[in-house]
Order: structure tokens, then sequence, then C-alpha cells
């Protein structure tokens, strides 16, 4: 019999929440396949079976806290591999969508998934339409979903027919350890910093004009889509390299000082918010950044970051406008010492050159701890964004081509 125990995360992780039993006890598992999530205070991270055998579960529940080290299931890997099931056993084509569904079938694999009973008519809809069978209220005999069900659930969607709109009820749900980790991490930002924050807008009608020109050809080229991402990240590392109070953080009575710019990407994932590191940001490209936004975003929504991908950070930047926020004050994420937020991009009327245009504006949000970063650095800091994102052509080499070109 062998034991598999809870595997060491991390040096200040002591324990860590089962999210979810990917096999069933008594169930056959193969070497390397998965049997578990599990959930620290950082991440999210699979257990794999260290042997082939028959899986033994020891009573452990999803939800429940358990400790590094502790053991998690048994594999009696003396057992027996049983007999392939048969072809009827298996979950039918359909169940992904790729096979019709037969006029014959009761029930289509989406409902028979799920348990619901349903007509041959209402499961080729379900199916169809990709229809949560839970979604719908059956009407039919012993609880089975007519067509009529489901085309009220197509007509009333996110709410049941005949469900009454408003209720007192009450759901109590235990945080997560991820949760319970960025609780504290923001409080504690709070309480421990002399947190400022200064603002400053910029116009994004160069950007967006370099997007709209050669956002097919980037793609074609790179393989990737041109975000905002990329032209923030870069205008940060040139104008941290500049203002190098702000790439920095205190550590005890010493201030410690990069030459490098580990850019931390705000994301929010299923669980919570995360901040995966773009190590080295100042030496990558364009199509560099935006294919590691992408792979770390990615891996976000399917919590598959590992720790050493979420920490070590120098500074983050943070995207409100994706939800439609104009301002806000992002809070510092310690230890670093500032934070850039983004915006949503809004028309609105500005003054030029004495006449009134209409521009796409952003707010830009910098908070910092005052007690490493002066007045003066946040604001010129910002402002050197600022610069960089209304002149794209700046950030080729960080400054004027023509004055470059001159060595001026």
């Amino acid at each position: 019999m062998i034991e598999i125990k809870v595997p060491t995360v991390g040096e200040s992780i002591s324990e860590v929440t089962l999210l979810k039993w990917t096999k069933k006890d008594g169930d056959y598992v193969n070497r390397d396949e998965v049997i578990a999530e599990l959930e620290s205070e950082k991440a999210t991270f699979e257990v794999n079976a260290e042997q082939a055998g028959v899986l033994k579960l020891l009573g452990i529940n999803e939800g429940d806290t358990i400790k590094i080290g502790d053991v998690l299931a048994n594999i009696d890997e003396t057992a027996a591999k049983p007999a392939t099931a048969a072809p009827a056993a298996e979950k039918p084509a359909a169940s992904n969508g790729v096979a019709p569904v037969k006029e014959t079938a009761p029930v289509v694999a989406a409902a028979a998934d799920s348990g619901v009973k349903a007509t041959p008519v209402a499961s080729a809809i379900i199916a169809d339409k990709k229809v949560d069978p839970k979604s719908v209220t059956p009407s039919g005999y012993q609880g089975k979903i007519l067509k009529d069900d489901v085309l009220a659930a197509l007509s009333n969607p996110g709410r049941k027919p005949g469900a009454v709109a408003f209720t007192r009820d009450e759901k109590r749900e235990k945080m997560s350890n991820l949760r319970k980790t960025v609780s504290r991490r923001l409080v504690e930002a709070k309480n421990t910093t002399a947190m400022l924050t200064t603002f400053n807008e910029v116009d994004m009608t160069n950007i967006m004009a370099v997007r709209a020109k050669h956002k097919d050809k980037f793609k074609e080229a790179h393989g990737v889509n041109l975000g905002f991402m990329s032209f923030f990240t870069k205008a940060c590392s040139y104008a941290l390299q500049e203002w190098p109070a702000v790439n920095a953080y205190i550590d005890g009575e010493n201030i410690i000082y990069h030459n490098y710019c580990d850019i931390s990407i705000a994301v929010s994932a299923p669980k919570g918010l995360v901040v995966p590191v773009i190590r080295n940001a100042e030496s990558l490209g364009m199509a560099d950044i935006e294919k590691k936004v992408v792979e770390l975003a990615t891996k976000a929504k399917e919590s598959k970051l590992s720790i050493e991908e979420m920490t070590g950070g120098t500074f983050t930047i943070t995207n409100g406008g994706v939800f439609g926020s104009l301002m806000s004050t992002p809070i510092i994420n310690i230890p670093q010492s500032a934070i850039l937020g983004m915006h949503k991009i809004q028309e609105r009327p500005i003054a030029i050159n004495g006449q009134v245009v209409v521009r796409p504006m952003m707010y830009l949000a910098l908070s910092y701890d005052h007690r490493i970063i002066d007045g003066r650095e946040s604001v010129s800091f910002l402002v050197r964004v600022k610069e960089l994102l209304e002149n794209p052509e700046l950030l080729l080499f960080g400054k004027d081509p023509v004055k470059a070109l001159l060595e001026m």
C-alpha cells in the first residue's frame, strides 16, 4: 500500500484545502494520473498518483483543511487492473457536441451527465443550444423535461419560470485560502505603508491608431493580438529605470533597488485576484509581452499558476477598465512600493491649442508608498508614462528617435 501525502508547496505554507477529488474511492488509477486538486494560500495545484493501482480514500472531504505531510489517500499497487469498460458504459459522444442526437435516445449526454431526464426533442434542444439542464424547471411526469420547459428557460435566461423574483435566503460559504491571503495582504498594505495616490490622464488616440493600423499584421507575424497591456508594460519599464525608487522596496532599515523590471499583472481569477509576474519586462519586445500576458492570464483562469509565477514582482499594473472602472485608488501589492491603475477609455472633450476636441481618454492612478517614494518621483514617473503612451514611437528607444540619432 502506497501513501499519497500532501506535498510541500512553499516554506511558509503549513496547510492546504482539498478543492476536489478527481477520482472516487475504489477507482483504478494509472501512474501520474491526477487524483485531487488542492489549494494553498497562494495557488492551486494537482496531486498525482505515484503508482498505478486502486485508490483508497481516507475520509477527507472536499473543502477540508489538511496539513502539509498528512496522508491524503492510499493506493493498492498490488490490485489487478480491471478489464476495459464496455462501449455502452462510456459517455456518449454527444456530450462534447460532436455526434448528432439520435431521436431514439431518451436523454442526450448533457442531460444524462447531470442526472436529469428529458424527452428526445428537449434533449436535442439542450444539446444544440448548450442549455444547462439544471436551469430548466421540468413539468413532465416524474420530473421529466419537456420541449416547452427548455423553450421557457431560453426565453427567461437566468430565471426559472414561476420562481419568486426575490427571497430572504442567506448563504454561508467558507473563505478559501486564497481569499484569506488576499484579505490579509490588503489590510497589511493599508496598515504598514504610507500609501498615497497621484492621478493623471492619457490621450489614447495614437496608441489606438497604431493598433488599428497594425493589429492584423501583428497577429499574422506573431500569432497573438496586439493589446494595450504591452504598451503600458513597456512604458512602465522605461519609467521604472528612470525613477528607481518606484521599482524598489523597504526591507527593515534598508532599501532594495532592482536593476530589472519584474512586472506583476493583476488578473481576476475564478477564486480571487492573483498577480502573476512578467520577468525582465524591460528586455522583452511587444510580442513577447503579449504572449506572456496571454499565457499567465490563461493559467490564472484555469487555476494553473505556480507559486514561482506569482512571487518576486517589483511593480504591479492593474486594469480596472476591463470592468468599466473610470477611476480608482489601487492598493499596493506589498512588499512592492507602487502600483499603476489603468481604467476605462472614454471619449471626453479636452482643450488642445485653444480648441475643444473629443479624444479617447484614460485616467491613470499611481498608488505609492510615501516612505520611499517622494512626491516629485511619483508625479514625474506618471508624467513619463503618460508621455511614452501618447507618443508610442518613443517606446522604441525610450526617447525621441531624432534625439537618439543626434545623440542628444
